[in-house]
């Protein structure tokens, strides 16, 4: 038996928290975002992260938002595998679900206009902004324990049934501060150069543990009955199996940081505005710092890719009627040219691309809805997509609105959920045993946000 089959590196899924954008970034930096996520072109607050450029059509002076976001996610493996009957009740099919709830996602804008120069400063979560848990383990993890009762009875002592603890407990964060230079270069024309610091923050924690069977040996097990797994093999003189079946835990967290240089610039005539940014990756290695790991695969000062990759946003909007506006764009992730853990980026054709699109409408002075939607494909293939790290394409919907409570002060609400589309996964050699098994994948994802401007 091999160790790596008995607890599997967590990265991958912890890296994958992010809750719209690409793999491994995220978009959704504020309220506006989450009302409309076609801000690509937008002009207000929040072009600090969106569209720096946009930023010299504030009016003078300073310029303050703050956001909070509240985001809850699941994700649920449905496995069929033979072996699995043993543990389920004649049952071949499992359900592994793990849970994110982030109540507190906040993000901060703040940007000073002086004439054709705005200087502006964004703090957000731009990667990850979780914790997921998977109570129940996950199906790599138990197939490889759902064959133990497989081998012993080919080898003469029937087993019919097995029984483990296993948890796994993931966070990743992301925060990225960043800070722009904007430039009015003409009434048309303005530009934006900047940068962001990265600075990464994984952690690990989770155990398998208790393993149990139910070898019918006359010696030493001579009723049947379940019993401690490394106990039989230790009796049976069988020590490799039994420090492969011995109790495993981890606990380990990963730090590490790197830099995106920033270009924005941004076309505006009449009631057309057009805006382009892009983001150049952030070569980012984590470094471990493990205070257990009874596998051996979570040494102590081991380093780890952990990139962000470049990001191309083009945005578009125009006013229809002094109420009315409608906006759109294009999202490209270039993750396939992101240093990955265990190398995934070579299963990903070309990167993450997203199409939106978003409308608002004043009902009056006071008073702003406004909705929108993005459409992401994320272009990951079979070798891609384990229970560990699995993406999937999707649309999402946002919806809500704005209030100006006074002539500074400006209050935002939003809603935004996403629908993701199943992937249906069958190996003939599944987790690399010698049986079939089938994955299918499948996600939820839930949004609320509000956030405060105010100008000076």
């Amino acid at each position: 038996m091999k160790k790596s089959l008995f607890f599997i590196t967590f990265f991958s899924c912890v890296a994958n928290i992010a809750f719209a954008g690409g793999i491994v970034t995220n978009t959704n930096q504020t309220a506006y975002f989450l009302r409309n996520p076609a801000r690509g072109a937008t002009m207000e607050i929040d072009a600090a992260y969106e569209n720096p450029a946009g930023l010299t059509f504030l009016t003078n002076g300073m310029h303050l938002s703050i956001s909070n976001q509240g985001a809850f996610q699941t994700r649920t493996i449905t496995s069929t595998f033979a072996p699995f009957a043993m543990n389920n009740a004649g049952n071949t099919t499992k359900s592994y679900k793990g849970v994110t709830n982030s109540p507190v996602i906040p993000s901060l804008q703040l940007a000073y206009k002086k004439d054709n120069f705005v200087l502006s400063f964004h703090l957000s979560v731009v990667g990850g902004g979780g914790k997921v848990t998977f109570d129940d383990g996950l199906p790599s993890f138990e197939s490889q324990i759902s064959m133990i009762p497989l081998a012993l009875t080919s080898s003469g002592i029937t087993t019919t049934a097995y029984s483990m603890n296993c948890s796994m407990e993931g966070n990743s964060y992301i925060i990225g501060m960043q800070l722009n230079g904007s430039y009015k270069i003409n009434d048309a024309f303005s530009a934006a150069l900047g940068f962001r610091i990265n600075v990464v923050n994984n952690g690990y924690n989770g155990h398998l543990t208790d393993i149990q069977i139910n070898p019918q040996h006359p010696l030493l097990n001579p009723t049947g009955a379940m019993m401690s797994a490394p106990a039989f093999f230790t009796a049976a003189g069988m020590t490799t199996y039994a420090t492969a079946t011995a109790d495993k835990q981890i606990d380990c967290k990963q730090s590490g940081w790197g830099y995106s240089p920033i270009l924005s610039i941004n076309y505006h005539l009449n009631g057309l505005n057009l805006a382009a940014k892009y983001e150049f990756k952030s070569s980012i290695d984590v470094k471990n710092k493990t205070d257990v790991d009874g596998t051996g695969m979570f040494p102590d000062g081991a380093i780890t890719a952990n990139d962000i990759p470049a990001f191309l946003s083009i945005g578009a909007a125009y006013e229809i009627t002094e109420k009315w506006n409608i906006s759109g764009g294009y999202h490209h992730f270039f993750d396939s040219d992101a240093d990955m853990s265990n190398d995934k980026q070579k299963y990903i054709d070309g990167g993450i691309n997203e199409v939106l699109f978003g409308s608002e409408y004043k009902l009056t002075d006071r008073f702003l809805i406004s909705a929108g939607a993005q459409y992401t494909k994320t272009n990951v293939n079979d070798d891609y997509q384990s229970d560990l790290s699995f993406s999937l394409d999707s649309y999402s919907i946002g919806m809500g609105g704005s209030i100006n409570i006074t002539s500074k002060l400006k209050l935002n609400i939003a809603y935004f959920f996403t629908n993701y589309t199943k992937w249906t996964k069958n190996s003939s050699a599944y987790n690399g045993t010698a049986l079939s098994g089938t994955d299918t994948y499948d996600r939820t994802n839930n949004c609320y946000g509000i956030g405060l401007d105010y100008k000076f």
